[in-house]
This record gives structure tokens, C-alpha cells and sequence, in this order.
């Protein structure tokens, strides 16, 4: 009989979001609309599309390992070197990689809870020690993680804006945070939905990475650019954390089609624009429906918005199913996280959720 590392029978799966197709399967519909993995529903720049199509007659050769074109046009994107740049198959990838370099088994790492899962699985595969800090009015408790810091934590996970909550840890706050950490423990910023919640109070990190060499950041093209299927996520930080992160990357991690979707998607602005514009106008028309029905919410500065319905959100997950609605419970809890969708798709959303509220 097989056995297997100790550690892993503590891992659970990754749970996405539900399929269409299985819905429309298990309940016998055509016409089901998915809010529930804050993909951009307004698809992806026509640019993408054009560079994969032009491709398909290379999908026999490997792609470049080194992804140097798309490096490079991050690079001058950005305002960095491209010695400072790693590419993964999401962040999700990165993730991983991180705690493969820096976690040694017994070694802790701590986030907030609620939070992106992957950085607790990440850890515990490395039989590494998991600290969740609950999060303070649904905002990354940053003085809760610094009581919680002893001399076996090596990485800090800061989800900002945070995923399920929509909230944002302000620069203020990100820089009085980073002052009080220790040099010797690696904060992982987490900016997946950062092209959302940029301006105002929300931090610029990049200028931080020349004050902390102890500080990386993590971007992707899944959620502005719409390029979720094809899974290009970044990480930015100093030359030599990015040698670290390069020696545990696999050969060809990133496909070419997503590589050249990426590069065509970065030079098309005018569509990360659009795609702020309209979650915008979704966002306001979705806290306006809320307010209504008397759903109370958090104020997002991403394309979702955390509710609470105050019954099951597991039952309430069901029920909109029946209906071609899949939203995204947050657990044994009340709580619901809902993809700002098109116009359309959140009139059917609110006309359904009110019937059963």
C-alpha cells in the first residue's frame, strides 16, 4: 500500500468556483451566469485573442523558459529591471514557490483569516506551522500579525485588497507595518487585484522594494487583463529573492499563447480602462441594490463584493444554482462573495437573491 507524507493528509484541495457546465447539467438549464471567481466579464483585450491566433502553428515548440519578452515588457511597464521579475502559472504557482525557497518544516508563516487559502496549503505542503490572525472588521488585522510574529516565522502573507473581503490595507498602514518587521521575514503583498483598487489611499509598493529587500510583490494578468484561463501571474522584488524563487521554477512554466497573450494585453490600456469604468458603474448599481433589499455589505475596492445574507450562504449557494446563478459562500458562515458582473448579469443576480431573501 502507498503511503504519503505525513503532512499531506492535513492538505485540503482547492475548491474553485462551481463550473457552468456542471450546473447547467445538474439542474437542466441553458442560461446560467457565473459570479463567483471574480473573473472580468467583459472577457479579454482583442489584442490577446489576435497574438494566440497568430501562434497556433508554434504550439508544437516549447515556449522560452526565461519568458524574456514578457519580461521585459513588464519590465518597462513597471519601471523595473527585469532581473527583478519572475513569471508563474498564476500567482497560485508563485505562491508555492515561495514556500518551497523559505519554509523549512516547523517554520511558521502567518496570515489573516478570511484569506486566499493557497497560502496555508502552500505552507503545510513544506510541514510548515499556518498562523491565521482573524481579520478586524474585515481588514487584514496588521498588529494582530505583528503580536503573532515569534522566532520561527519566516513569511507574512498580506492579501491587498483582500480576497474574500474586497477591504484594502492603506499605504499608511502598509508602511508602518513594514517598519515594525523583522528584516529576516519575507512580506508577501499580494496585489492580485491592485489595476482595481489603485489611487487614493490604496499603497504604491513598488518604490518600497528599494527601503525593504525583506518585501515582494505579486500581480496578474487573470482579473484586469481577463486572461484567467491561460494563467500568467507575476512577482516583483529585488534581484536576488527573484534568483531564490528562479532555482525552484519549473523549466517551462509559463505556455507561449499565454506569454504572447500577456505582452498583447499589457500594450492595451484603453481595455484595463473600460474594465475599470464599468466595475465601477456595476459596483455603485450592486451597493445600491444591497441598500435596498437590506443586505448588509463591505465596501470593495475589487470587481467583487462581499455579503452578508444572514441565513446559510452554502444553502443560499444551492438555491441560486436552481435558479443559473452561481455566486461563492465563504464557508459555514452567512457570508457570500459575488463577481461584479455585467449590468445584466447582476439584474438577474439581485432579482434572484431578493425572492429568496
Amino acid at each position: 500500500m502507498l503511503t504519503c507524507r505525513k503532512n499531506i493528509n492535513d492538505l485540503k484541495p482547492y475548491v474553485p468556483g462551481k463550473p457552468i457546465e456542471d450546473v447547467q447539467k445538474e439542474y437542466g438549464l441553458t442560461d446560467v451566469i457565473k459570479i463567483a471567481s471574480n473573473e472580468n466579464p467583459y472577457g479579454c483585450s482583442p489584442l490577446a485573442k489576435e497574438a494566440i491566433t497568430s501562434a497556433l502553428d508554434r504550439i508544437a515548440l516549447y515556449p522560452d523558459g526565461n519568458a524574456t519578452v514578457l519580461k521585459e515588457s513588464v519590465a518597462k511597464h513597471l519601471g523595473v529591471a527585469s532581473n527583478q521579475l519572475l513569471f508563474g502559472a498564476g500567482s497560485d504557482e508563485i505562491i508555492t514557490m515561495l514556500a518551497e525557497v523559505f519554509i523549512n518544516p516547523g517554520d511558521e508563516a502567518i496570515s489573516c483569516t478570511p484569506s486566499f487559502p493557497r497560502y496555508k496549503s502552500a505552507v503545510q505542503l513544506m510541514d510548515g506551522q499556518f498562523i491565521e490572525v482573524p481579520t478586524k472588521n474585515y481588514t487584514f488585522d496588521l498588529d494582530g500579525i505583528l503580536d503573532a510574529i515569534t522566532d520561527k516565522t519566516r513569511i507574512i502573507f498580506i492579501a491587498n485588497p483582500n480576497n474574500p473581503t474586497g477591504t484594502i490595507v492603506t499605504a499608511e498602514e502598509q508602511r508602518a507595518f513594514l517598519n515594525k518587521v523583522p528584516n529576516n521575514i519575507l512580506v508577501v503583498l499580494d496585489e492580485a487585484y491592485y489595476e482595481f483598487a489603485m489611487g487614493g489611499a490604496y499603497p504604491e509598493s513598488l518604490p518600497l522594494l528599494k527601503e525593504y529587500d525583506n518585501t515582494i510583490i505579486l500581480r496578474t494578468f487573470s482579473k484586469a487583463y481577463g486572461l484567467a484561463s491561460l494563467r500568467v501571474g507575476y512577482a516583483i522584488s529585488n534581484a536576488v529573492t527573484i534568483d531564490l524563487l528562479n532555482r525552484v521554477r519549473g523549466p517551462f512554466n509559463v505556455t507561449s499563447l499565454a506569454q504572447l497573450a500577456a505582452v498583447a494585453a499589457l500594450k492595451d490600456q484603453e481595455f484595463v480602462r473600460k474594465t475599470m469604468e464599468m466595475n465601477a458603474e456595476v459596483k455603485a448599481y450592486s451597493y445600491k441594490k444591497c441598500d435596498e433589499l437590506g443586505i448588509e455589505y463591505a465596501e470593495s475596492h475589487t470587481n467583487f463584493v462581499m455579503m452578508d445574507v444572514k441565513q446559510p450562504g452554502n444553502e443560499l449557494f444551492v438555491e441560486l444554482q436552481k435558479k443559473g446563478v452561481i455566486i461563492r459562500p465563504i464557508g459555514p458562515t452567512t457570508l457570500i462573495r459575488v463577481t461584479l458582473g455585467t449590468m445584466d448579469e447582476m439584474e438577474k443576480f439581485f432579482a434572484e437573491i431578493e425572492k429568496l431573501l
